[in-house]
């Protein structure tokens, strides 16, 4: 627990990426095209953080990356999936 409210802004700037995407993906339901993009945003906004993130605590590594990578891809997967349908 210690470790989570020593990184706390952390956290909240991740809640915040994801919040606004979301928030994004509802503000704009009637933009196909848009929702795709604010996805992407969300997808490489969330990678981004990742990397920094623990490029910061000294802990990136290539497998980290491709971890991050691998999570926003598949979640582009299933918005696109949702959007498209």
């Amino acid at each position: 627990m210690r470790t989570f409210s020593h990184h706390l802004s952390h956290y909240l700037l991740l809640f915040g990426i994801l919040l606004t995407g979301f928030a994004g993906l509802i503000l704009f339901s009637y933009d196909r095209n848009f929702q795709i993009m604010v996805s992407v945003a969300t997808a490489a906004s969330y990678v981004s953080w990742g990397t920094v993130h623990h490029y910061i605590h000294g802990d990136l590594h290539l497998e980290v990356f491709i971890e991050y990578t691998v999570i926003a891809i598949l979640g582009l997967v299933i918005l696109f999936s949702l959007i498209l349908v």
